[in-house]
C-alpha cells in the first residue's frame, strides 16, 4: 500500500513550513518621506502617459538585467531552461538567450526583433481557447458535467512565463467553442502542493459525483498524488473545489524516483474485483518509460498492481500517459469496454496508450490490447510502440488528454500548444501558449494501423462568408493567389491531384526525402512539393516575403511504388529572429484511389492541419510582421519540377471568433 492514513506516520520525510507563511518578510525596502513618494508618483504618471501615447512597445526596450514575474524563480547567469530542475518537461521554446529566449540575467535580448504592438496584438487567436491572459500549459481534467464542457488547465496567475506556482485554470462551454472563464479552481497553497498544482485528470462516478486526481509538486520537490472534489456538486459550473483533507493519497513507490512519477489519468472500474484503476507516468532507472496501475475502492487508499502496464527501453520520463479504448465510429468509455471484454471473453476492442515524452517533448501513441486480467497493455505492432512510432502531431502539440462526452458518445482530445518566441515577447503581449481546437478520435478501419483526429463538429458553426473556387490547376513552377476577404481566420478543404502522366513519366527514384532535412517548400522534386501558401503576403510573393506553407510531397522509391509526405515549412513565416522555425511532417498513409486532401485551420499564430482525412496532423506556430491583418493572404503553389497539380476541390471558409466570455460572479 502506497497511501496514508490519518493516525500513520508519513512515509517519507518533508520541509515543514512556517507557522505563519504567509506573513513571512521576504525583503525591505528603504523608507522615504512624502515629498520623496509624491515626485515618484508625478514622474510615473508622466512616464506612463508617454509610453500610452506611443502605442508601440519594443521587446528589446525591456530590461536587460532580468524579469522575473511574482512568485517566479529567477533564472541564473548560466541558465537556458524552464521545468526540469523542478521535475517536469522543459517549458522555455528554444529560442536563443541572446534573442530574448529567455528572462534573466544572461537573457540580454541584444538581438531581439523589435516587435510593435500591432504584431504583438494580432497573435492572439480568435477561436482556439487561451486564457485571458497570462501563462497556460497542459490541459487537465475535460469533463461533460451536467450540460456543461469544463476544460481545467495549468495556469500560472502571476505572469506570462512558466514559474513554480501553478494553479488549474478553469472555463466552461456549452459546445467546446465559446468558454466563460471561471475562477482559478485549485491553488497551490498546502504543503504537498506548494510548488505546483500539476496535471490530472477527472473521474465521474456512478452516481454522478466527480473526483479530481492531480499531482502535487511538495516543498520538498517530491511528486504526489492528490485527491479533490467540488465543494457543491449541484453546482453545473464547479466553481469551487476542496481538496482532501488526508492528501496526499499516494507517494512515489519503491525504485521509482522521487520527480518521476506524475500526471493521473481519468480512473475506469473493474467490476472483476469492485475496484477502480489509474494509471500514472513515470521511468526507471534505465531510462525505461513505463506505466504503472494502482487500484483503489475510495480514491483514498491505492494499491499498487504488480508488475508494469507497459515499458518501452531508452524512451524516458512518460508525462500525461493516456489509456482509452477506441472504435471506428464513435467513442467507447473505457468502464465500458472493460466490462464488455469481461462478459465476451475477448479483446476485440483496440486501446491506445499515449505517452508525452519528457526527453522531446512530443506525444507518441500505440495501438494494442490492454488485458485487465494481467495487468498489461501490449501494442498490435512492436516496431512502432510506444515512444518509437507514431505522433499525434508531427508539429507543436504536447501534454494531451482525452475525455469520454457521454452527450455524443464520443472522445475528443486536448493539447497543449506552446509559445515558438521568446519569453521577452510574451511578456510583452502578456500571454503565452494555446489548446489546439479540440479533436475527436476514431480507429482509421481502412489501414487498422492508426488513428484518424478531426476538428469536433461544432468547429463548422463558426464559418461565414465560404468560397468554393471550383478546380484550378496550378503548373509546375507556379503559384497561384486566392481572392479572399480576409485570411487570418480560415477553414480550408482542398483535394489535389497530380496529373497520371506526370506522375508515370517521373521513373527516377527518389529516395531519403524528410520533411525536416530535405529543404522545405524549395527543395524540388519531380512530384512536389505542392499545397497551400497561407498568412503569405497578400501584397507579393517570391524572394522573400512572408509564407507558411502546407504541402505534399510524393516521393518514387526503389521499387516504384509512390510514398507521400505531408509537411509544414514554417523557415519563412516571419522575418523576426527570435522565434523557433521549423519544418516539420511525416510520411502519410495514402490508399489506392484516395485524392490528395487536406485540411487547415488557420487562426492568426496557429496553423493546424489534417491530411487524408485526419490520418496525420501537424500543428505550427508562426508569427508573421507582414503579412497580418489585410496583408495576410493564400496561395495554391506548386514547386515541383516535372507535374502538373490540380486542386480538384477547395472550400475556403472564414472564421467568426468564438468571443469567450469573462466570469462574472451572479449577485
Amino acid at each position: 500500500m502506497e497511501t496514508r492514513d490519518g493516525g500513520s506516520r508519513l512515509p517519507c520525510s518533508y520541509v515543514p513550513l512556517p507557522d505563519d507563511a504567509e506573513a513571512t518578510v521576504v525583503g525591505h525596502g528603504r523608507q522615504t518621506g512624502p515629498l520623496f513618494a509624491a515626485l515618484r508618483l508625478v514622474l510615473a504618471t508622466v512616464l506612463l502617459a508617454v509610453v500610452t501615447l506611443a502605442g508601440v512597445r519594443f521587446v528589446g526596450q525591456l530590461p536587460t538585467t532580468g524579469v522575473v514575474m511574482p512568485n517566479q524563480p529567477a533564472t541564473s547567469t548560466t541558465s537556458s531552461s524552464r521545468g526540469p530542475e523542478s521535475g517536469v518537461s522543459e517549458k522555455t521554446s528554444g529560442v536563443p538567450a541572446e534573442h530574448g529566449g529567455m528572462l534573466g540575467a544572461d537573457a540580454t535580448g541584444s538581438n531581439a526583433f523589435p516587435w510593435s504592438n500591432a504584431m504583438l496584438q494580432w497573435q492572439r487567436t480568435g477561436f482556439h481557447f487561451q486564457p485571458e491572459k497570462n501563462w497556460m500549459n497542459d490541459p487537465n481534467g475535460p469533463v461533460y458535467y451536467k450540460g456543461c464542457y469544463h476544460l481545467f488547465y495549468q495556469y500560472n496567475p502571476d505572469g506570462a512565463i512558466w514559474g513554480n506556482k501553478i494553479a488549474w485554470g478553469h472555463a466552461v462551454s456549452r459546445d467546446l467553442l465559446r468558454w466563460r472563464h471561471l475562477p482559478v479552481a485549485m491553488l497551490p497553497d498546502q504543503w504537498y502542493d506548494i510548488n505546483g498544482a500539476w496535471s490530472g485528470s477527472a473521474t465521474v462516478l456512478p452516481d454522478g459525483r466527480i473526483v479530481m486526481l492531480y499531482t502535487g509538486s511538495t516543498n520538498a520537490s517530491m511528486q504526489v498524488q492528490c485527491l479533490a472534489f467540488p465543494s457543491d456538486p449541484s453546482d453545473p459550473l464547479l466553481t469551487n473545489w476542496t481538496k482532501y483533507e488526508g492528501n496526499p493519497v499516494l507517494y512515489p513507490p519503491p525504485h521509482v524516483g522521487e520527480k518521476d512519477f506524475r500526471d493521473p489519468t481519468t480512473a475506469w472500474y473493474d467490476g472483476s474485483d469492485g475496484m477502480w484503476r489509474t494509471v500514472i507516468g513515470s521511468k526507471d532507472e534505465r531510462h525505461a518509460g513505463m506505466a504503472l496501475t494502482y487500484k483503489t475502492k475510495n480514491f483514498i487508499d491505492f494499491e499498487l498492481i504488480p508488475g508494469v502496464l507497459h515499458r518501452v527501453p531508452a524512451t524516458g520520463m512518460w508525462e500525461c500517459i493516456d489509456l482509452y479504448p477506441v472504435g471506428a465510429a464513435k467513442g467507447i468509455d473505457m468502464t465500458e469496454a472493460v466490462a464488455a471484454a469481461s462478459n465476451s471473453g475477448g479483446g476485440e476492442v483496440l486501446h491506445v496508450m499515449k505517452e508525452s515524452s519528457d526527453d522531446d517533448r512530443h506525444d507518441y501513441y500505440a495501438l494494442g490490447r490492454y488485458d485487465a486480467a494481467t495487468n498489461k497493455w501490449m501494442p498490435l505492432d512492436a516496431d512502432v510502440d510506444v515512444g518509437i512510432g507514431l505522433r499525434y502531431d508531427w508539429g507543436k502539440f504536447y501534454a494531451s488528454k482525452t475525455f469520454y462526452d457521454p452527450a455524443k458518445k464520443r472522445r475528443v482530445l486536448w493539447g497543449w500548444v506552446g509559445e515558438t518566441d521568446s519569453e521577452r515577447a510574451d511578456v510583452a503581449k502578456g500571454w503565452a501558449s494555446l489548446q489546439s481546437i479540440p479533436r475527436t478520435v476514431v480507429l482509421d478501419t481502412k489501414t487498422g494501423s492508426n488513428l484518424i483526429q478531426w476538428p469536433v463538429v461544432e468547429v463548422e458553426t463558426l464559418r461565414t462568408n465560404s468560397t468554393n473556387l471550383g478546380s484550378i490547376t496550378v503548373d509546375h513552377g507556379s503559384v497561384f493567389p486566392l481572392s479572399l476577404h480576409r485570411a487570418t481566420q480560415l477553414d480550408i478543404e482542398a483535394s489535389f491531384r497530380l496529373d497520371p502522366l506526370d506522375v508515370i513519366a517521373a521513373k527516377e527514384a527518389d529516395v531519403g526525402y524528410n520533411c525536416s532535412t530535405s529543404g522545405g517548400a524549395a527543395g524540388r522534386g519531380a512530384l512536389g512539393p505542392f499545397g497551400l501558401l497561407v498568412l503569405a503576403d497578400a501584397r507579393r510573393h517570391g524572394g522573400d516575403t512572408e509564407q507558411t506553407a502546407i504541402y505534399f510531397y510524393v516521393a518514387r522509391g526503389l521499387d516504384g511504388g509512390l510514398r507521400t509526405h505531408f509537411c509544414h515549412d514554417e523557415s519563412r513565416s516571419s522575418r523576426a529572429n527570435d522565434i523557433v522555425k521549423r519544418v516539420v511532417g511525416n510520411v502519410v498513409p495514402v490508399l489506392d484511389g484516395e485524392a490528395l486532401s487536406i485540411r487547415v485551420l488557420v487562426d492568426h499564430s496557429i496553423v493546424e492541419s489534417f491530411a487524408q482525412g485526419g490520418r496525420s496532423t501537424v500543428t505550427s506556430r508562426v508569427y508573421p510582421t507582414e503579412a497580418i491583418y489585410a496583408n495576410a493572404g493564400v496561395y495554391l503553389f506548386n514547386n515541383a519540377t516535372g507535374a502538373r497539380v490540380t486542386a480538384t476541390s477547395l472550400a475556403v471558409h472564414e472564421m467568426d471568433s468564438s468571443y469567450n466570455q469573462a466570469y462574472m460572479a451572479s449577485l
